[in-house]
């Protein structure tokens, strides 16, 4: 008998039985963080007696929390949740699996998500037209006429799969979705015996900011497509036990504050704190007062903090929220029984209240927060809206060069008319989607904002790219429900869509005559956003300066035209009798934004938007969809194309072999990150991807984005290490520049050449590769075709000084061998220089079903001489070794479905 079989019970909710298993009576729960008990009732229900056992469960509950992370344990998630651009890869995958057991001789359709997985679509709106009637239509028509193939492989895939969702285009953003609807906080299922299981919702998502969810007391971060991957697959998720940041809440929001507020100063305090790879959890009788949508604000910006999630725990608040967005009474009672029972209420004036125990701690009170933006290239970076100008005045000489013009610039345009535009002026002011348009009283006081502006005659500067992109259509219903649609109209802020925006990316152009202006006379313009993300070049190629503001303050800038401005001292304009007006002239009170949403955001208007959330419109209902279990897979497409990973896979893998005659394809230094690996923005034509597209008759204007092409694995492939930042220093070695970029030296050709083409000349030759790199390899997100691409271009193992967890796990994930250097060596220590030849033995010892700590390497010199050392390998647990052995996860997967 194992704990599983110890701790089933029986609990009443809403008049029925559910099954459960029970954490509360287990020895060292009382003072566990809320976020340590869901991973200990996540292991208990999972216990499988090989990666899960027992004693991974004793060793969570003896956590000590001045002890740095050791102990790894397995966490399977409950459900995973996709955007478009970083799921579609997994789709792919899937469909190819099922090709894959047909060839085999197996029914294709075992293969199937294991886990509910549901995917939004939300990244390929982009906001081309903005400012006047009927632009959400206009913006989707372009984004079909984009993105069809795309579409039509998704469309295809909703009705092929089990346990697969989409919700299409048009719709809203992924987190608002996931917290307005998809979120259960706890789930149910039914079991063999006929009963019903209730267990803890948790989710990861392939989009870093599903730490929206934690707001709703549901644990879940962003993971790459692997690891989504594997967790749709049923798979667990290899972590260590975390450091947990207890953040303790007090006071409340003073006047003039608003949510936005809130979550950059608490952005900036964690910064500064530090808590990379580390859980936050509020905690403590404050976050009663602090309402839901403010807990998702806070939540949504983990990734902004650093740390791994960001939650609140579940209480009276969750349980109101879930009504209020149309959830059953029925399943808001499992929600509070189950929290009950589990010892997971988080009311702090609740008599049976235990303050849990935390690694490290932090507090704010609430009523010293004022008013803030952060810019201008960092979310972190916050500024005091009273110190705005000023620091704006500091900062901007930076981004000035000396073909920067000083004069203000004359700008001529149909749409808006004529104008002058100057350095600091306003480009772009969008009120995006993520972090706030899931917070009804910031996107209230935005637009009461707009209703007091326009009465008193403003009007925002005709420079200024105006835009309105929700993550949901409530927002939309209790604008127009308020009467506020109409002023935000009549400001420019009509609806362009509903979906991840300016924040990603998605900005669309400026008007030309602007962006001439701005790049003719190398103008230093910037962009304000209520999104999460303002890194350089992200918003727009014609914007150097970025500012994230919440919702009303986006607006306040739009009015302005400048962020060379003080709101205090400086009027936005005159009303019609002449009279200056200043911000605080226009600002609602906090109770005036209360009031109204009190009196619009109904239950209602969420039961009527998500009535139907996977149907979609006229468009997605009339794509011509191909029809059946497997995929009509078109050989033209640039968009979606079949996987190879599964080319000549038999039912039984071939046992794993030792690595002979390998040549070096890239020498890399410390801190290389998966985004110097990994594809992403935009092409170069005189590259590989880009030579690809244009063979195939894509003009450059038509490449799109890496992003969005990441279901074509030979677009992929052939930018994989290709970042500009990136610096082979296999060139140096050889004698050549160090051309930065995708290139290496091939020593079959003896010639300088790009990876990609190195690459097909090794395959070609049948001689495997590695990679060796320095300290840290693989840090920054979890990006799956980091992975993905090293194996596709013939890396047989990568050697390094340290890893990043996650590429590690996705390396093996992918049947990629990780070796460390011996402790406090490197290449450098041991002489080496990339030019040898390598010859790995001990790796056959895995087909005994033992894990070498250790296997040899051998380098051959150009003359001869040898090295020799002991490489540690980083398959760190048994899952990870039937991974590697199968030749990599979705391999070891597809044979066990197929049993």
């Amino acid at each position: 008998m194992s704990l599983r079989d110890d701790q089933l019970a029986t609990l009443k909710a809403a008049g029925k039985d559910f099954d459960y298993y029970n954490i509360a009576n287990l020895d060292g729960i009382d003072h566990l963080p809320y976020s340590l008990k869901v991973l200990v009732e996540n292991l208990v229900r999972n216990i499988d007696g090989a990666n899960i056992t027992d004693e991974h469960v004793k060793t969570l509950l003896d956590w000590d929390p001045n002890a740095e992370p050791s102990h790894e344990i397995q966490f399977t998630p409950s459900r995973v949740i996709m955007q478009d651009f970083t799921g579609v890869p997994c789709i792919v995958d899937l469909a190819t699996m099922r090709d894959a057991v047909k060839d085999l001789g197996g029914d294709p359709e075992v293969i199937n998500p294991q886990v509910q997985s549901d995917m939004v679509i939300d990244h390929s709106v982009q906001i081309d037209k903005y400012g006047i009637a009927d632009v959400v239509q206009q913006n989707m028509d372009i984004e079909y006429q984009r993105n069809g193939e795309r579409y039509q492989f998704l469309r295809w895939g909703q009705q092929a799969f089990k346990n697969f969702r989409v919700v299409p285009p048009g719709t809203g953003i992924i987190h608002q979705v996931n917290i307005e609807y998809l979120a259960k906080v706890v789930m149910s299922k039914a079991e063999a015996n006929g009963n019903a299981l209730a267990y803890l919702d948790s989710c990861v998502g392939t989009d870093s900011h599903t730490t929206t969810e934690n707001g709703l007391g549901v644990l879940g971060w962003g993971v790459g497509g692997i690891e989504a991957e594997a967790a749709m697959l049923g798979q667990p998720i290899s972590m260590l036990v975390p450091r947990v940041v207890g953040f303790k809440l007090t006071g409340s929001i003073p006047e003039g504050v608003t949510a936005t507020d809130v979550v950059l100063t608490i952005t900036d305090m964690l910064r500064k704190h530090g808590v990379v790879g580390k859980f936050v959890e509020f905690y403590g009788e404050g976050i009663a007062s602090v309402p839901l949508a403010n807990r998702a604000t806070i939540g949504n910006m983990g990734p902004e903090f650093g740390s791994t999630c960001g939650i609140f725990p579940i209480d009276n608040v969750t349980l109101d929220y879930l009504r209020l967005t149309g959830r059953s009474e029925e399943q808001v009672a499992l929600v509070e029984a189950y929290a009950k029972a589990n010892k997971l209420w988080g009311d702090a004036s609740d008599p049976d209240y235990v303050e849990p125990q935390y690694s490290e701690y932090e507090e704010l009170d609430l009523g010293t927060v004022v008013p803030s933006i952060a810019g201008p290239k960092r979310p972190q970076d916050r500024i005091l809206l009273s110190e705005a100008k000023e620091m704006f005045e500091k900062t901007a000489p930076a981004y000035e060069t000396e073909k920067t013009v000083k004069d203000p610039v004359a700008v001529s345009t149909d749409f808006r008319g004529d104008f002058d535009i100057e350095n600091g002026d306003v480009a772009i002011a969008s009120i995006t989607s993520c972090t706030n348009t899931s917070n009804p009283s910031v996107m209230i006081a935005a637009g009461l904002i707009a209703r007091n502006a326009h009465a008193k005659g403003l009007k925002p500067k005709p420079w200024v790219k105006t835009s309105l992109a929700p993550g949901s259509q409530v927002v939309a219903d209790y604008l127009k429900a308020a009467g506020l649609q109409d002023d935000l109209d009549a400001l420019g802020y009509q609806l362009v869509g509903f979906g991840c925006a300016t924040c990603i990316g998605n900005s669309g152009p400026l008007l030309p005559e602007i962006s001439e202006a701005i790049n003719a006379n190398d103008l230093t313009v910037t962009a304000v956003l209520s999104g999460n993300r303002n890194f350089e070049g992200r918003i727009s190629p014609d914007v150097k300066m970025n500012y994230l503001a919440s919702p009303p303050l986006v607006i306040a800038y739009a009015l302005a035209g400048t962020m060379d401005f003080d709101f205090e001292t400086q009027p936005l304009g005159t009303d019609a009798d002449g009279n200056d007006v200043y911000l605080k002239d226009i600002w609602p009170t906090n109770s005036e934004v209360a009031a109204v949403v009190d009196g619009t955001v109904s239950r209602e208007m969420f039961l009527k938007d998500y009535a139907s959330v996977f149907d979609g419109d006229h468009r997605w209902k009339g794509l011509d969809v191909p029809e059946g279990e497997l995929f009509a897979w078109n050989d033209k497409s640039t968009y979606v194309r079949k996987q190879t990973f599964f080319d000549g896979m038999k039912a039984t893998p071939d046992p794993v072999a030792d690595i002979h005659g390998a040549r070096v394809l890239a020498l890399l230094g410390d801190s290389v990150t998966t985004d110097h690996i990994s594809p992403a923005g935009a092409f170069k034509a005189s590259g590989p991807a880009g030579k690809y597209l244009t063979e195939r008759g894509v003009e450059p204007k038509n490449f799109n984005s890496y992003g969005s092409r990441r279901g074509n694995h030979e677009i992929m492939v052939r930018g994989t290490f290709g970042n500009i930042r990136l610096r082979n220093q296999l060139l140096a070695s050889v004698g050549e520049e160090v051309t930065p970029g995708g290139f290496t030296y091939d020593f079959l050709a003896k010639k300088p050449t790009t990876i990609f083409e190195a690459s097909l000349d090794y395959i070609d030759n049948k001689v495997p590769l590695v990679v060796l790199a320095g300290k840290e390899y693989g840090t920054g997100s979890s990006r799956d075709w980091a992975a993905k691409g090293t194996v596709m271009l013939g890396v047989k193992a990568v050697i390094t000084e340290s890893f990043e967890r996650i590429h590690r796990s996705n390396l093996i994930g992918m049947g990629v061998l990780p070796l460390q250097f011996p402790a406090g060596e490197s290449y450098e220590s041991l002489g080496l220089n990339g030019t040898e030849t390598y010859d790995i033995a001990g790796v056959e010892k895995l087909n005994e079903g033992v894990t070498p700590k250790t296997v040899h390497v051998t380098a051959t010199h150009e003359d001869g001489s040898k090295t020799e050392f002991d490489a540690v390998v980083r398959i760190d647990t048994p899952g990870e070794a039937d991974y590697y052995r199968n030749g990599g996860i979705l391999q070891y997967v597809l044979r066990n479905l197929m049993k």
